[in-house]
């Protein structure tokens, strides 16, 4: 049987290991591939949502830099794993792993290497860029998640017949909760009384990264808390930026109807309580979070940036609006806000797209016809 190997970064919550993940479940299920898994770093929450897998030992090559002994102690590493295991398909799925992984696996000839893009703007810098397009040089293919992902890698100088498209998928089962608003209310850990005829919009998004834009989000928040008094906002994410943005919040006035729930487990019960749901990025691939948006059949305001325009339907699902244009954003908020019923029309219409077009199943069928394509392609199997 076909052995493929997922290398992923880490098990921390992400959206590129999450969607690893998740692939790395649906080839488990589907039998067609013997599957194997391995990491630069063995932490994080998400090792546990596979522990079910049987997937056998999970290895970790962890690097410190691309530049010293130890990088070249653990490429020596996974050229030995690829060999042992006897890997057919390589599947890298972020910027590290493509770099390490696209190296290893040259090294070893392996007849399918397979790197990923999800990103457009805002997250590398020129060194970086330039090393991972090295490293594109020596994968069979890219996988972008999206078209406007597609299109950057080609400006970029990748073969476009080297680049295609796999939309992420979506687990909708995910988006399913059986909990009471009043009970999602005390698993948020939001008091009672911040319950009470409140319009909640919600943001997900990591803290980490300026490339986010919280600080447009607070602004648009300021406009809608003037016009909806009853509005409030709540912010799911963590990250060093944290503490900046309860200060801006402070500074804008805003701070009592503001929540920072940190990192959030319970993604189904909060998009349940929520109104509106909201992106503010200056730049994105191809964003889980919408996805999850729509899937939970909440309408959508999101900066026109990346994949947005490829998920969101304009006046149909949700609405787009320029980056860094909050007065707008605000508006379009507002009059979801002031218009319940064309917010739920909005929102079911969403869910629609979502089980039409970015299902798992799609995922699944898509990297399969891949996998299969570039076997037959590039010489069928190193190991017989």
């Amino acid at each position: 049987m076909t052995a493929v190997l997922q290398l992923i970064d880490s098990f921390n919550q992400g959206g590129s290991e999450r969607q690893a993940l998740q692939l790395t479940r649906l080839l488990s299920a589907s039998g067609r591939f013997r599957v194997h898994l391995a990491s630069l770093s063995p932490e994080g929450s998400l090792r546990a949502t596979i522990k079910d897998l049987d997937l056998g030992t999970i290895p970790s090559f962890p690097l410190t830099s691309f530049y010293d002994i130890n990088a070249a102690q653990q490429l020596r590493r996974l050229v030995r794993y690829l060999r042992s295991s006897r890997i057919d398909i390589l599947h890298t799925h972020d910027f590290y792993t493509n770099v390490f992984g696209m190296a290893a696996g040259a090294l070893v000839r392996l007849p399918v290497r397979v790197a990923s893009m999800r990103e457009t703007e805002g997250t590398r810098t020129a060194s970086q860029r330039n090393v991972q397009r090295f490293a594109y040089t020596l994968a069979h293919h890219v996988v972008a998640n999206c078209n406007a992902v597609r299109e950057k890698l080609i400006r970029n100088s990748i073969n476009s017949e080297k680049v295609g498209v796999i939309y992420n998928g979506l687990d909708l089962k995910r988006l399913e909760t059986a909990n009471s608003p009043s009970e999602t209310f005390s698993l948020l850990g939001l008091q009672r009384e911040e319950k009470v005829a409140r319009r909640f919009v919600t943001i997900v998004a990591n803290m980490r990264l300026e490339v986010k834009d919280y600080p447009m989000f607070l602004r648009s928040a300021r406009r809608v808390k003037n016009v909806v008094p009853e509005s409030a906002f709540l912010l799911a994410g963590e990250g060093e930026l944290k503490e900046k943005l309860h200060a801006l919040a402070a500074e804008l006035g805003i701070q009592d109807c503001v929540f920072f729930l940190g990192r959030c487990e319970r993604i189904a019960e909060l998009l349940r309580i929520s109104d509106v749901c909201v992106l503010s990025s200056k730049a994105e691939g191809f964003s889980n979070s919408i996805l999850e948006y729509m899937a939970a059949a909440r309408p959508v305001v999101a900066t026109d940036v990346g994949g947005a325009a490829e998920a969101i339907r304009e006046g149909e699902t949700g609405y787009l609006v320029p980056s860094g244009n909050d007065e707008l954003m605000a508006s379009r908020i507002i009059a979801l806000l002031r218009d319940p019923e064309r917010a739920q029309t909005m929102g079911a219409a969403g869910r629609r797209v979502v089980e039409e077009k970015f299902s798992c199943e799609a995922q699944l069928a898509r990297t399969e016809d891949l996998y299969s394509r570039l076997l037959s392609r590039h010489g069928g199997h190193l190991y017989c």
